[in-house]
């Protein structure tokens, strides 16, 4: 599920994050996507996106041919999806709480949004559950050890720093980035890769796919800084198949 910080946290900046994602090229999204939709298997039936924010990625989901239905546990944002995607459908639900019937979706999509379950693990479950055998469930979050520490300046050469412990599952609050004009502030869960992938085995998942996509050349020519992540990845991406 996804916890009362999480959910206050998300309707208090929906608006500021609609502006931000919405904005063409602005954030990390553009320049990873296409490595991500790569793990995407091509639209059958039914897809299911999980925590769809301001609606993004279902509707790039959308145009590449899915019937796709998105959920989300803020208000807010699922009016702000439905005002840019009027024929799509959106539901006000909770993650691990899915008002579905087992079995009744191909493909389900966790697109950055497993980080902001404090229950992230029934999330899984409950993505098992409505998802037919075979069908596949992809996700991308923040990578684990990106979240377990940080660099120790701008420089493209910086150490990367992890202070205290990378297991075990936390909460931070500490991100707050203004860029032209936008600011947003993030927060979520911290879970380690082990984590993730032990809900993934007691769901029923299989790994099929597992991708940490470097950072694209035309970021790093545009900013050098961000050759800190070709070094460590920012993103880690699967596909996994319901057995």
């Amino acid at each position: 599920m996804i916890d009362p910080v999480s959910r206050e946290h998300w309707e208090k900046e929906s608006g500021n994050w609609a502006a931000w994602a919405r904005r063409p090229e602005f954030d990390a999204y553009w320049e990873y996507s296409p490595a991500f939709f790569e793990l995407v298997p091509p639209p059958l039936d039914r897809t299911l996106e999980v925590g769809c924010g301001e609606g993004r990625v279902s509707r790039d989901l959308a145009s590449r041919g899915h019937r796709v239905t998105s959920i989300d546990a803020s208000p807010t944002l699922i009016r702000l999806a439905k005002d840019a995607d009027p024929s799509g459908i959106y539901l006000q639900s909770d993650a691990a709480a899915l008002p579905f019937a087992a079995e009744s979706f191909d493909l389900v999509v966790f697109y950055n949004s497993l980080m902001d379950f404090d229950d992230m693990g029934g999330s899984v479950r409950e993505a098992a559950r409505v998802l037919r055998h075979g069908g596949r469930l992809c996700a991308c979050i923040t990578h684990p050890m990106a979240d377990a520490g940080h660099f120790a300046s701008p420089e493209p050469d910086a150490e990367f720093v992890i202070e205290g412990s990378y297991l075990g599952e936390r909460r931070w609050f500490e991100l707050e980035v203004e860029r032209d004009g936008l600011r947003m502030h993030f927060t979520g869960w911290t879970y380690s890769l082990e984590a993730y992938f032990m809900a993934l085995e007691s769901a029923g998942f299989v790994i099929q796919s597992v991708r940490e996509p470097r950072a694209p050349a035309q970021a790093v020519e545009g900013s050098p800084s961000e050759n800190h992540w070709r070094r460590i990845p920012m993103f880690l991406m699967w596909s996994a198949v319901r057995v």
